[in-house]
């Protein structure tokens, strides 16, 4: 009897780049950077305040994931909205009132670096920089309202995307119909709903023709994405932190610090299979519109198959859930 055989193109399973995970990823509170250079005390007692539960949520890993539970902390500059600030002041600024407060922070990252981000090489960028916002917007899917009308443009060209259904929709653009209102309806509630429609961007037209802006909470979430691991470009990781030596100036231009900068080389890896965002109150609306948008994107496959994969594969198994929304925690803090 003649041994059965299989066959399979060589291209037919798609590479995908393991990426380092950490169990924990602790963002360590957030200020404008006008309020790092303006206010450094301010900043340091918000450091000195966050010290505290950082450890008590490094200890609650190690009940939850094993004593050998790999945490790492990280810091999110927004350069985005402020391209014209001096990089190297409030780096050096940031720093210090850290240092000051005996508060360690393992990676720095750049907000712009969520909407194009650079390979870097002995400091300076190298390849053409990946279109990261670009790409997560392409796997927006937006649900549509039964029966959809058709009369407000898709999420891909109106840039807004919701979480039910909007009150105008399906209305009649008649002038003299009698119009009963009718509120808006959030898909899946239980009794009663908490609609929120969120703009992803705006466009605006400049010398230099069209160009899309993008929002806080649209740049918010593809930082959680970035931290959770789950973004590759043709396979490989979107972001690879780029190790700082300790005692280099930084530069004054934002585009020329890495979009994540490794400040700690003993540091666990960047991305994590649960994030932690310590974020004062205000940010609340725009953390309800990070997970409306993770909850309407079509991710990859392959990559959440190989997170969960990895979990299961751990010295304490880790079931990690296929809806990235899950895998985000938050603590507001009052008064910062």
């Amino acid at each position: 009897m003649r041994d059965s055989q299989t066959y399979a193109e060589a291209t037919e399973q798609p590479w995908i780049a393991a990426v380092p995970m950490s169990h924990l990823s602790i963002e360590v509170g957030h200020f404008s950077l006008n309020d790092i250079v303006d206010d450094a005390e301010h900043v340091e007692a918000e450091f000195r305040r966050i010290g505290p539960l950082i450890t008590a949520f490094v200890e609650s890993a190690r009940i939850r994931f094993g004593p050998g539970a790999r945490v790492s902390t990280c810091y999110l500059l927004d350069d985005y909205f402020q391209p014209a600030t001096d990089a190297a002041e409030a780096l050096t600024e940031l720093l210090a009132a850290a240092e000051r407060a005996g508060l360690g922070i393992d990676y720095l990252a750049r907000e712009s670096g969520c909407c194009r981000s650079s390979a870097f090489a002995d400091g300076v960028p190298v390849g053409e920089p990946i279109p990261v916002a670009d790409m997560v917007a392409a796997r927006i899917v937006a649900e549509p309202a039964p029966p959809d009308t058709g009369s407000r443009p898709p999420t891909a060209e109106s840039g807004w995307l919701c979480n039910g259904r909007r009150s105008s929709e399906g209305e009649s653009a008649q002038a003299m119909r009698n119009r009963t209102f009718r509120p808006p309806e959030e898909f899946g509630c239980r009794e009663h709903s908490i609609f929120l429609d969120v703009q992803l961007w705006s466009v605006r037209t400049t010398e230099d023709g069209t160009v899309i802006r993008w929002s806080c909470p649209f740049l918010a979430a593809v930082w959680q994405l970035l931290r959770l691991g789950m973004l590759r470009f043709h396979g490989a990781p979107v972001v690879d932190p780029y190790q700082w030596r300790s005692g280099d100036p930084w530069p004054k231009r934002w585009h020329d610090v890495p979009p994540v900068v490794q400040l700690n080389p003993a540091a666990e890896p960047f991305a994590a299979y649960q994030t932690l965002s310590m974020l004062p109150k205000r940010y609340l609306g725009i953390e309800h519109a990070v997970r409306v948008i993770l909850d309407h994107l079509d991710l990859d496959d392959d990559v959440i198959a190989q997170i969960v994969s990895c979990g299961a594969a751990e010295a304490v198994p880790i079931t990690v859930s296929h809806k990235v929304s899950e895998r985000l925690s938050h603590l507001l803090l009052d008064g910062s």
